[in-house]
């Protein structure tokens, strides 16, 4: 009896930690919000010093905001079926990395330019599926408000961030368009789009920003 009984509390001391893991996972609208409130944080800490240097930004960014991306599987999205079928394990590694690089200097330069106008999170949405969105309101220097709406999926129980549409600019879309167009550009050469990925991403930048322009004209 007393060792069915040790043998018993043992089993229920090693599924402690995951129980408290499952009860600690936050919903999404709590890791928007917490993964905004950190980022704001640390920009209004050390904005003068990002300006300088903003490398040193971008790996805050990927320290802050990294975990909560789904960089892999957005990575596929991007590239589609089509390519990334196709791609060598090392290629699918290069161009995650390199998506990475390019959406933390996407997200950056928007947001050293940001002066505390305005950022809120919408209410909590039905969260009972694998996927939900939370939504966000920013508040521009001229005062006109866009509209920020972040799609999530849950994945081995925690959720993570799937795609972005600011100001009715789908960005998942916008970049899936955008390798696709330059596919086509470099003859098919896989290698040759996955290094200059940084350059489609400034084009996206370009894209995001004269829609802004024009919703203040």
């Amino acid at each position: 009896m007393i060792s069915i009984l040790r043998r018993g509390l043992l089993v229920i001391l090693t599924a402690l930690p995951l129980m408290a893991n499952a009860v600690a996972a936050p919903s999404a609208h709590e890791l928007v919000q917490d993964t905004t409130n950190r980022l704001l944080a640390d920009l209004s800490a050390n904005k003068e010093k990002y300006k300088q240097d903003p490398q040193d930004f971008y790996t805050a960014l990927d320290t802050i905001v990294g975990p909560v991306v789904d960089a892999e599987g957005i990575s596929k999205s991007i590239m589609t079926v089509k390519y990334s079928r196709k791609a060598t394990p090392e290629q699918m590694q290069k161009f995650v990395e390199n998506f990475k690089k390019g959406l933390f200097q996407f997200y950056g330069n928007a947001l050293l330019e940001y002066d505390n106008q305005g950022i809120v999170v919408d209410p909590a949405k039905d969260e009972s599926g694998d996927r939900t969105s939370v939504g966000m309101t920013v508040k521009g220097s001229s005062g006109a408000i866009y509209p920020v709406s972040y799609t999530l999926e849950k994945i081995n129980g925690e959720w993570k961030l799937r795609n972005v549409i600011i100001n009715g600019i789908n960005i998942g879309k916008l970049f899936r368009d955008q390798f696709a167009d330059a596919m086509q550009r470099n003859g098919n050469d896989l290698d040759k789009t996955i290094n200059g990925w940084a350059g489609e991403v400034a084009k996206a930048k370009e894209t995001t920003e004269k829609s802004t322009e024009n919703q203040t004209q």
